[in-house]
């Protein structure tokens, strides 16, 4: 008993004495808003309470959330890895995490860390045992040990972008006030948008100084390293999903308290603001340092603060896959003056048709204005078809990146410079976001993206990497190449290949329709789809009618899988008015099936809907909302 009384009292106080030798660290987070502060210095927000904290800490004037929605944004976050290393970067996907990797939180509580999130978690990867010791609205520091330090999170909902288009709303900011960017249209509709937006970023401060008050009153404040931060751009259209700067700033403001300054990042100063570019594949290493643990190379971050930071990086990125039910594959960087942004599908704008966008005002106003022909060419980038290969915007002279400088001559070293950024970072990090969705899975059954991805036999990425670039630079002399590529045993070379003569019109067709013709039999379901769609918006009267038949059995769920079927429907609605005759068998088509995960449930639901003009269902994103809501209302009462 005496030895188990001694061993206990040793336990007692090491425990006590590695408390004291780390500090607390609390995450205040919000939903979809930018850097719409007074900080930030922007004289329409009201927002005292993190101002007041970027007085005496210090505020990151370039910080990107590397992905431009929630999802993909905390996936990239919770692991240290980019969502396109991973497999996480489509909205709403589940894959494995990869072998051997943990969840930052995990080395954390391995260091002896109480670990809280309250409580939005929304990764794309799944998660394993033991990465938090509670996650859920009720999860809150005060319950750690006596003595114990902890890493607390701290979520607000109340800005996202569900919250902009709530009405009735009670104003606190005049929308005849409103600054409105260039490319949004100047209506009642996107002031009041705009305005409802400030005032939910007002509120989200309020929540932050709530949390600030509970450290102080608990005397904490002095141990306690806290972080605000937001976890991509405002919730409006062309911010929220896009991958430029308005839609990847965000506010991170640090503070760092005088008995822990040693661990703060070096050009840490009360009141300073730092031209160090940090993002979000940044904060797991960050984390670690903090603590004095040194983190694992598989993470892609750099650590920017504590024992182990690292120098300042050169650039920071940004990536989009498929938004809801809508693919996309956009790649972005800056150097903190210049936004590049590669888009390897061109062939579609900015602004299609997700669904729960279009449930904002704005978004319904904007589209009904450029189809009438009044928007001006600013506000009409969001819509136009296609929209340009490459894009670079200098956020000196057009803070709304609304003048593409990439085709000027005297911008061609930077363009070039951020080109190959944007690749090199393609390749390091082996970017499987390159394959279409349902290819990526079939490749890595039995594994993760991740680790199939590293396998050079599996993923020769340089090669899929050069046929995405090929197919996207919408080059006429590159057809040959892609004629070739069509040959390729890999069918990620394959698909680049058919959607890049896609991608040239009628001529790309014209030019290679023997390669076309034969691949039409190919054996990968994502080149048949791209073929197919091909010879139904390209092709003759004959072509048209047996690609139409070919595209809506691809599209049952019945005989394929929802990626696949994703796929077909999301070409059969680029068709227009060349899909009519598929109008009753589209009727017919179930829109519910087998998924890997129940968060691919919904997305061919929400298509059949837009292309039958019949109400989607109800959004999971909206729904898991409202429920928390729910249940902070019914909390609220008691």
């Amino acid at each position: 008993m005496k030895l188990l009384a001694l061993l206990t009292s040793s336990f007692v106080i090491l425990h006590s004495s590695f408390a004291a030798e780390r500090p607390n660290i609390l995450w205040l987070t919000s939903e979809d808003h930018g850097p719409h502060m007074g900080c930030y210095g922007d004289t329409f927000a009201t927002t005292p309470n993190v101002d007041a904290l970027a007085v005496k800490g210090m505020l990151f004037k370039r910080a990107w959330s590397n992905a431009p929605v929630c999802a993909a944004a905390r996936t990239t976050l919770i692991a240290g890895m980019y969502g396109p290393s991973t497999g996480g970067e489509h909205m709403r996907s589940m894959v494995p995490m990869p072998e051997g990797k943990k969840m930052y939180p995990q080395f954390l509580r391995e260091a002896g860390y109480y670990c809280t999130n309250n409580s939005k978690e929304d990764y794309n990867l799944a998660k394993p045992d033991g990465v938090w010791d509670e996650s859920n609205g009720n999860a809150h520091w005060k319950k750690r040990k006596d003595g114990q330090p902890f890493f607390a999170i701290f979520n607000e909902t109340c800005s996202h972008e569900s919250q902009l288009r709530k009405r009735p709303h009670t104003a606190i900011h005049d929308p005849a006030k409103v600054r409105v960017p260039a490319y949004h249209p100047d209506t009642q509709e996107v002031r009041q948008d705009w305005a409802q937006y400030y005032d939910q970023v007002t509120l989200a401060d309020e929540s932050a100084g709530k949390r600030l008050k509970e450290i102080e009153a608990a005397g904490l404040a002095e141990d306690t390293i806290i972080f605000y931060y937001a976890d991509h751009g405002s919730g409006m259209p062309r911010n929220k999903r896009w991958p430029s700067n308005s839609g990847l700033h965000v506010p991170m403001v640090v503070y760092f308290p005088p008995k822990w300054k040693s661990l703060a990042p070096k050009e840490y100063a009360a009141g300073g603001k730092s031209d160090r570019l940090v993002s979000f594949v940044d904060l797991a290493p960050t984390l670690l340092s903090i603590i004095g643990v040194q983190p694992p190379e598989w993470m892609q971050g750099h650590a920017f603060a504590g024992q182990f930071q690292a120098e300042p990086q050169p650039f920071i990125y940004g990536f989009r896959g498929r938004m809801d039910e809508r693919y996309d594959c956009v790649r972005s960087v800056t150097d903190g003056r210049f936004v590049y942004l590669r888009n390897y599908m061109p062939h579609l704008s900015q602004a299609q048709h997700v669904s729960y966008q279009f449930q904002t005002p704005t978004t319904q106003v904007w589209r009904k204005l450029f189809d009438a022909g009044k928007t001006t060419p600013e506000q009409s980038i969001f819509w136009t078809v296609p929209k340009a290969s490459e894009e670079l915007y200098d956020l000196q002279s057009d803070p709304d990146e609304v003048h593409n400088l990439a085709a000027k001559s005297e911008h061609a070293d930077t363009l070039a410079k951020l080109r190959k950024a944007q690749e090199d970072l393609a390749l390091k990090i082996r970017d499987v976001g390159l394959l279409p969705e349902g290819e990526m899975h079939k490749r890595a059954e039995g594994a993760t993206p991740y680790d199939m991805g590293h396998d050079d036999v599996a993923f020769p990425i340089a090669k899929i990497l050069k046929a995405a670039g090929t197919a996207s630079s919408m080059k006429m002399e590159s057809l040959d190449e892609l004629k070739a590529g069509l040959a390729d045993k890999d069918a990620a070379v394959r698909y680049w290949s058919a959607m890049g003569i896609f991608m040239r019109g009628s001529a790309g067709l014209d030019a290679a329709r023997k390669e076309i013709t034969d691949a039409k039999s190919d054996s990968s379901p994502s080149v048949k789809v791209a073929v197919q769609w091909t010879l139904a918006k390209h092709g003759n009267d004959a072509e048209r009618e047996q690609a139409l038949t070919q595209l809506v059995g691809l599209a049952n769920w019945d005989s394929n899988n929802v990626f696949t079927v994703v796929s077909a429907l999301n070409a059969i609605g680029d068709l227009g008015d060349k899909a009519k005759p598929l109008a009753e068998r589209l009727k017919a088509l179930p829109s519910k099936g087998e998924a890997p995960n129940s968060r691919y449930g919904g997305y061919a639901a929400r298509l059949l809907a837009d292309l039958n003009g019949t109400t989607p269902p109800v959004e999971e994103e909206a729904k898991a909302l409202t429920k928390k809501q729910m249940r902070q209302k019914k909390k609220g009462k008691k």
